[in-house]
């Protein structure tokens, strides 16, 4: 079964709701691991989703320019003795699509 164009998978609108709330605590951009936990902890007791699964719908919000994505720089990561992290950020066009499904949810 297809979806339809401009509707958001839940998990989707997971991803961009916690992506929304860690700009609002401080971070415009965040990376896979720290999504995985903003979801995990507002999900309560529903399982960590699975990373292969989370970055397949981090590619899809690309692709759909509902969020950007770029590699952090590599001199900070090496500086931190860790691998260089992707980076992600909400984009104006994500707001409005996370406010439509939103706005469908609740009628």
């Amino acid at each position: 079964m297809r979806r339809k164009p401009g509707t958001l998978l839940p998990l989707e609108v997971d991803i961009l709701q916690a992506g929304l709330e860690l700009r609002r605590t401080g971070g415009a951009r965040f990376h896979g691991f720290q999504l995985a936990k903003a979801i995990a902890d507002h999900a309560g007791p529903r399982p960590l989703t699975a990373h292969g699964t989370l970055y397949k719908a981090l590619d899809r919000l690309a692709q759909a320019s509902l969020i950007t994505s770029r590699w952090e720089d590599a001199q900070a990561a090496a500086e931190e003795g860790r691998p260089r992290r992707h980076l992600f950020a909400v984009t104006p066009l994500g707001e409005r699509a996370l406010a439509r499904a939103r706005a469908q949810f609740l009628r």
